[in-house]
């Protein structure tokens, strides 16, 4: 049973470049570097059965599968000794070349029971070619030289062993995975801290692994425990909201909606379940269990400081906004239609609250509040949305709505001072006199002393610019009167 989450889409206009960039880096590291593997393990079948060998180590592997079924009942090793004896009466040297040659606990073995498995002059032939073979062909190999060992564990293997994979279907496998989880977690943290977040999931991965296969000889490679570091990320970064998964179980697939967290105790217990009882079947389940507690542990513990989710993560994407803004908006001009205000008004106050930006709402809103002007709500909205036109640079809408407040509002809430003085301000700027004189006489009224002197001087400059002497020596003797 396969369960991923299926909660967003890609927005092309923004690319999850460091998903990307991760992705090319494991192709090109299994293309350029890792493709030189099969050349190497060729070259090594060749000189090992050129050697001779394969007869003198084969009685022995034998010998040492049955060993370890016999002391440590180990049945994988039933399954191995069967089918390496198939191998041999078939013939297939080749393929017993390769079984000896990757078996590294073999070659740990062969190497701490020389002694007593050949005579001095069988051992001495043995250490000279296998030690050769081993030098120039299989240490070179990508596993063994960048792989994480257990037993010789390294640091930079720790980050050099998640752009490693071991065959075309491990690396489409985990990366078709990375680009379905990474985009998503590198929109909500940004592309720094998620590779930083990346890349330690993966360590903290490898470690993990590597408690649980103490003293393996085995080299670890893949992306699979810092993919599953991205799983658990992405479950603890939405946390109990509802999201959207898919699941494939058998030929049968479709999508369910639960908390996103609930599916992590659903994952890890199916890695231990698998760890314990699916048997040797080559899987990292541990480091996959690693990867989803790194993962979820990272976002926990750093979710509020360094590794906190930006805040337009949880924003819509702009065509989802305008679909579900059309939507909204529609119902709200509906209710309207209908005569249905009070509805219409708590429609268009919800759409403001996600959509501030939109000023049609602001409008709408206006015009509801303007069916009861004795309502403190017109003020209020007047005069934002008179700062709305002044934001948008639209000085005729300004002075229409404080006209219009003048014949309905006014007389039940009266603006304040700074409004009628940015009146003013803006009706010199577009040369309208007559507002401007009347926006002079209702801030006398209500601003401060400071602001009516710095009024008048206004007027007086202007009238005088346009060499309107009366006007200017009224307001001349009505400064001197304020003064």
């Amino acid at each position: 049973m396969l369960i991923i989450p299926a909660e967003n889409a890609v927005n092309w206009k923004r690319p999850p470049w460091v998903t990307l960039g991760l992705i090319m880096t494991c192709l090109m590291v299994f293309l350029f570097y890792q493709g030189g593997d099969e050349q190497k393990l060729e070259s090594a079948i060749g000189q090992y059965l050129g050697s001779g060998l394969l007869a003198q180590e084969a009685p022995a592997y034998e010998d040492y599968l049955q060993r370890e079924i016999r002391f440590e009942d180990d049945q994988q090793r039933v399954l191995e000794l069967q089918d390496f004896q198939q191998l041999r009466a078939q013939g297939n040297e080749p393929w017993q070349a390769v079984t000896l040659l990757l078996d590294r606990e073999y070659y740990q073995y062969l190497k701490d029971n020389s002694d007593i498995i050949w005579t001095p002059a069988e051992r001495s032939q043995w250490m000279e070619q296998r030690s050769a073979i081993e030098q120039q062909w299989i240490s070179q190999m990508s596993a063994f030289q960048l792989g994480l060992v257990p037993a010789d564990l390294s640091l930079y293997t720790l980050i050099t062993y998640q752009f490693l994979h071991g065959g075309w279907g491990h690396i489409i496998g985990n990366l078709v995975f990375l680009f379905l989880l990474g985009f998503t977690v590198e929109r909500a943290l940004g592309p720094g801290r998620y590779l930083v977040a990346y890349l330690v999931c993966g360590a903290l991965s490898g470690l993990v692994f590597t408690v649980f296969s103490s003293g393996s000889l085995i080299p670890l490679v893949g992306a699979s425990g810092s993919i599953s570091g991205l799983m658990g990320m992405y479950v603890a970064i939405y946390g109990l909201q509802k999201i959207r998964f898919f699941y494939f179980l058998g030929v049968y697939f479709n999508y369910f909606r639960a908390p996103a967290i609930a599916m992590l105790p659903v994952w890890l217990g199916k890695e231990i379940y698998d760890y314990w009882f699916a048997g040797a079947t080559g899987i990292a389940y541990m480091a996959h269990a690693g990867g989803l507690l790194a993962g979820a542990g990272l976002v926990g513990l750093l979710g509020k400081s360094w590794l906190q989710v930006k805040e337009e993560f949880y924003e819509p994407e702009p065509e989802e906004q305008d679909a579900r803004f059309t939507s909204g908006y529609a119902q709200a001009m509906a209710s309207l239609g209908r005569m249905e205000f009070d509805l219409a008004r708590r429609q268009f106050e919800a759409l403001r609250e996600h959509y501030p930006e939109r000023s049609v709402l602001l409008e709408h809103l206006y015009q509801l509040a303007k069916l009861r002007p004795d309502m403190p709500a017109y003020r209020d909205l007047a005069t934002e949305l008179m700062s709305d036109a002044l934001a948008r640079r639209q000085p005729e809408q300004l002075l229409s709505v404080w006209q219009e407040y003048l014949s309905k509002g006014e007389a039940h809430h009266p603006l304040a001072g700074e409004d009628h003085n940015r009146v003013l301000f803006f009706s010199l700027k577009q040369h309208d006199l007559k507002s401007a004189e009347k926006a002079f006489e209702r801030m006398r009224l209500r601003a401060e002393p400071e602001m009516v002197h710095e009024a008048c001087r206004l007027l007086i400059a202007e009238f005088e610019k346009l060499q309107m002497e009366p006007k200017a020596r009224h307001y001349r003797q009505l400064l001197q009167g304020l003064n």
